[in-house]
């Protein structure tokens, strides 16, 4: 399912309008997004944890050259699956 096939589910679940149903949407997103960004975790119970994960730096190497390189650490996106999601999964 892409993004259009979800805004379209929405719009026929909720009753809303597509425009209404993409900006909802978009909405849920974009606080996902910045909760992110300010280091805080977005739980949603019974479907899952969106949390931020720190990625340590290192050294590498350029698998065409050969050359050594430096990984900067970074931070990741990590989406944890809630109890009731995996069961529905399995079940």
């Amino acid at each position: 399912m892409n993004k259009n096939e979800l805004i379209q589910q929405l719009s026929d679940r909720a009753g809303l309008g597509k425009n209404e149903a993409a900006k909802a949407v978009d909405g849920i997103f974009d606080i996902i997004a910045e909760a992110l960004k300010a280091g805080d975790e977005v739980r949603l119970t019974g479907f899952g944890v969106f949390a931020v994960s720190e990625r340590a730096g290192g050294k590498g190497r350029n698998p065409q050259t050969g050359e050594e390189i430096t990984i900067k650490p970074s931070k990741q996106p990590r989406f944890r699956a809630g109890k009731q999601l995996k069961d529905s999964l399995n079940g």
